[in-house]
């Protein structure tokens, strides 16, 4: 798909950076808690294996239909990376899961059933992780606040996320994202959706 390679995304307080290998080294000591994988499963990887992963990641999808988008969130402050946001855009009729990114939940993509419906216009499913020294302060929301009003703009129509019942912090940040609840399940996540034009509530500071 044309028209979504990553580009900066300036917020209040942050810089979404495009996703770049040379990024791996500092987003494995940002990504080291094994805390932050107790609802998106897996396990902290090392720079090298982060590396590999993020070599995948930056390479793209083989599907032209699908676009993967990666970001690393840096604060402006200090220039400290402190997480990563991301997006599959893909068309609504949804592509083929790719193994490329199987087991990367936490730092890479997940997509869509084909089974489930969404809306004219292009999809995209969004995630989100921030490194635990940097939680609490509204950081994952403002970055993916950031990311979605930027995908709005080159028309994606549709946000898609797939969040664990008890994942309240994510649920929130869905939520200032202008998503809902649905009575969909997928592999033990409730799947959030809602217009990428849609209101949304102020940033959490």
């Amino acid at each position: 798909m044309s028209g979504f390679a990553p580009e900066p995304i300036p917020t209040d307080r942050l810089v979404l950076l495009p996703l770049g290998v040379a990024h791996a080294e500092e987003m494995a000591a940002v990504l080291a808690d094994p805390a932050l994988h107790t609802f998106i499963g897996g396990s902290p990887a090392d720079p090298a294996s982060l590396r590999a992963r993020y070599e995948r990641l930056v390479a793209g999808s083989p599907d032209p239909a699908e676009t993967w988008c990666n970001w690393v969130i840096q604060l402006r402050e200090d220039g400290r990376l402190a997480g990563t946001v991301q997006a599959t855009v893909s068309e609504p009729d949804g592509p083929p899961r790719h193994q490329a990114t199987a087991g990367a939940r936490a730092v890479g993509h997940r997509h869509l059933d084909d089974a489930e419906p969404v809306g004219d216009g292009p999809v995209a499913e969004i995630a989100w992780v921030v490194g635990t020294p940097w939680q609490g302060h509204g950081i994952a929301t403002e970055a993916a606040r950031g990311m979605v009003g930027w995908l709005g703009r080159r028309g994606v129509r549709t946000l898609v996320a797939h969040i664990h019942p008890d994942h309240r912090a994510s649920a929130a940040v869905a939520g200032a994202c202008g998503l809902a609840p649905t009575g969909v399940w997928h592999d033990g996540e409730i799947r959030w959706t809602g217009p990428a034009g849609g209101r949304t509530s102020p940033p959490a500071r």
